[in-house]
């Protein structure tokens, strides 16, 4: 069970919604189908951008089932499954554990500002009751914390903590981890733009937000690098920045999902706090759509 290793371009799912706010659940199954057909090579529901802070316990739960149904193994599940409750963590984790995903994302807890010790020991509860791989998620710029590398390679010793998913765009962190970690660990990059570096420092993928509106383009990219297509790779990604700028010039989801409602694949709708995006802000994700060829 712990052996999973996921690589390539992984798809930090939205999760889309009616006007009214509730769950579209039918365009949600169709835009799991479409990922899977754009080359994704996993599934990440229930992240920050699929806005797990506004969803219902109920809710996450419906999400996650639905993209193991319809993956129907096709791709790996990496359930979003992180709390700043250790308790409601590892309730997130079991479920993602006995409705068939293949690992849990849990990310380092926001608002309580833990220490190290206190990382340590919380990761530690989620993955000794789970029994169940998990991916630690360290993103400093929202949840204020980073964990240290030391602190990482202790918890690593832990057989169900298998790897990271990296948002501090520090390329020298999958360095320091390869050489603190004393066993296979997946290293996987939460930044878009610094994705083929982040490769290039000893990476094996990307959880990806523009991957929700250009699946296949950033799966050509993650495999160009594989194959030893270095020009190619830097080519696709030098294509996509443009993109990867646009998809955060306010807040995410906000940007993407405004993306995707131009792609016809669901409304742009996000739950408050999160606000409709500005004109400006319209106009650069559709000038960045039409520059890598997504709209005419």
């Amino acid at each position: 069970m712990t052996n999973i290793w996921l690589e390539g371009s992984l798809t930090a799912l939205i999760t889309p919604m009616n006007l009214d706010g509730s769950l579209d659940v039918k365009a949600f199954e169709k835009f799991v189908d479409w990922q899977i057909q754009g080359g994704t090579s996993a599934l990440v529901p229930v992240g920050t951008t699929g806005e797990s802070p506004t969803l219902s316990h109920e809710e996450h739960k419906k999400i996650v089932e639905i993209a193991v149904k319809v993956s129907g193994g096709r791709v790996p599940v990496l359930a979003g499954a992180g709390s700043n409750c250790t308790d409601e963590a590892i309730e997130m984790a079991k479920f993602a554990k006995e409705i068939g995903a293949n690992a849990a994302l849990v990310v380092t807890p926001y608002y309580n500002k833990p220490t190290q010790e206190g990382l340590f020991l919380h990761y530690t509860a989620i993955a000794n009751e789970a029994e169940f791989p998990i991916y630690i998620y360290n993103i400093p710029g929202r949840s204020v914390i980073d964990m240290s590398v030391e602190t990482m390679a202790r918890l690593a010793e832990n057989p169900y903590i298998v790897g990271v998913k990296d948002a501090t765009a520090n390329l020298v962190r999958p360095i320091q981890e390869r050489r603190a970690i004393k066993k296979r660990f997946n290293l996987l990059s939460g930044e878009d733009g610094t994705a083929v570096s982040y490769l290039a420092a000893g990476g094996n993928g990307c959880i990806s937000v523009t991957a929700n509106v250009a699946p296949k383009l950033c799966a050509e990219m993650h495999k160009a690098w594989k194959n030893g297509n270095v020009s190619e790779a830097i080519a696709l990604q030098d294509l996509l920045s443009v993109l990867h700028d646009a998809m955060f010039c306010e807040s995410n989801p906000a940007p993407v999902k405004y993306a995707a409602s131009v792609l016809g694949l669901t409304n742009e709708t996000c739950r408050l706090p999160l606000a409709p995006i500005t004109e400006a802000s319209r106009e650069k994700v559709n000038k960045a759509l039409k520059t890598v060829g997504l709209i005419g």
